[in-house]
């Protein structure tokens, strides 16, 4: 996958949505990612940050889910940022 058309779940900013591309972790975590709908091409949308910037919030799949942001560093969306109204 060129790094130039992704970027890390933790940097979109509340109100930017992107499409899942790939998930680069294994075991346990992997798993509750992917339950959560984490799953490749999956619409994700950052809803908010905590005060203290982690964990933020998503949409994924119609439910709202707090991911730290040493999680979400490790998903990689598509760079292409769009505006959710």
């Amino acid at each position: 996958m060129d790094m130039q058309q992704t970027k890390r779940l933790c940097d979109l900013l509340p109100g930017e949505c992107s499409h899942v591309r790939e998930l680069h972790v294994e075991g346990a975590l992997r798993r509750r990612l992917l339950d959560i709908g984490l799953v490749k091409n999956a619409c994700v949308r950052c809803v908010g940050r905590s005060p203290c910037r982690d964990p933020s919030a998503y949409l994924i799949g119609g439910a709202v889910i707090a991911i730290r942001k040493r999680d979400a560093a490790q998903v990689l969306v598509a760079a292409r940022e769009e505006q959710w109204d």
